[in-house]
């Protein structure tokens, strides 16, 4: 008697469903793979002289002190800062420019550049913003992007570049990405060949304490518990950026550097800041690069963000791993 169909169906369903299952981890593999870019070996760290935590401190206190409060309430404020980082901008050996705009309120902002190295048709960008939220002094939300930037100028004015590195504080990025969107049409309109864009946001605060780092759910298993490590985040698209990104930061220091690539489905505040203006404009090749913000500090957006929260020493193996990724991607 020959067998019934439906049990003589029964192994090829099994295999079918066996083939789909295998596909489907397969694809799981690789896209957690292309999402968080491991790296097997980094390389060994670059030896260079250290960045100095008392500058990066003088930095904060002068704009969580002096400056502040920096918001749309308080433009004489937002001048100070402004002036402050123009300053410091010439004194490291830039040339120094600023993109003025006013806004419906009646009053003018300003984006503060400063370029360094040959005059060249290709150039690459490291952003910070210096504006806060009313409701808070802003040291790690953004004075430490901002003091990083700072003392990254200072590296670069004795560096030997082969391309333009421009260095550009933005304002108003706490009101809607405004300064990093008028840069970033500014680029466009000029046709402006860009290499990558680098964006600090939040890089002054880490703890050694165990359970610290949250993040989004589906995102937990691939990212350590602790809140002692460094994020570059960028989209689906870049995932060979952020990996050499990534490979050259931890060039720079011990400080340990994970990546992120987001599909274009998930959606998390954790990447919300000014590299997406640059997306926005053509230019795809924009990275951030972060302590996570509030996955991580509670004291994010509360008159608690304040000086002495901020980890110095860690801060200034940022700036160095900022300035060994600016190296790599000149070349």
């Amino acid at each position: 008697m020959p067998p019934r169909p439906d049990i003589a169906r029964a192994p090829r369903r099994r295999r079918r469903l066996a083939n789909i299952t295998i596909g489907l981890v397969g694809l799981l593999v690789a896209a957690c793979f292309w999402m968080t870019q491991p790296l097997t070996f980094p390389g060994p760290i670059n030896s260079g002289e250290p960045v100095s935590p008392t500058r990066l401190a003088a930095h904060v206190r002068m704009l969580t002190a002096t400056c502040a409060p920096r918001d749309t309430d308080h433009p004489e404020n937002l001048d100070c800062a402004a002036a402050y980082i123009h300053e410091a901008f010439e004194k490291a050996g830039g040339r120094v420019a600023e993109q003025n705009f006013m806004m419906a309120d009646g009053a003018e902002y300003r984006n503060v550049s400063a370029t360094f190295g040959p005059i060249t048709t290709e150039r690459l960008i490291v952003g910070a913003h210096y504006d806060a939220v009313t409701t808070s002094p802003g040291a790690d939300d953004n004075a430490s992007g901002v003091a990083g930037l700072i003392e990254l100028a200072y590296l670069l004015g004795e560096a030997e570049l082969p391309l333009q590195v421009e260095l550009v504080a933005h304002t108003l990025e706490e009101y809607g990405y405004v300064g990093s969107q008028r840069h970033a049409t500014l680029l466009e309109l000029g046709d402006t060949h860009v290499r990558a864009v680098l964006i600090l946001d939040m890089i002054g605060y880490f703890t050694d304490a165990p359970h610290t780092q949250a993040g989004p759910l589906l995102l937990r298993p691939f990212y350590p518990a602790t809140g002692n490590w460094l994020l570059v985040a960028g989209n689906w698209e870049q995932g060979w950026l952020t990996r050499r990104v990534k490979q050259a930061m931890q060039r720079g220091s011990v400080l340990p550097v994970y990546s992120l690539n987001l599909p274009p489905w998930i959606h998390t505040p954790i990447t919300y800041a000014d590299h997406q203006s640059y997306w926005a404009a053509g230019y795809s090749q924009a990275v951030l690069i972060t302590d996570t913000a509030y996955h991580r500090n509670r004291n994010y957006h509360e008159p608690t963000d304040t000086l002495d929260t901020l980890d110095y020493e860690r801060m200034g193996m940022v700036v160095r791993d900022v300035y060994e990724a600016v190296q790599a991607l000149v070349k």
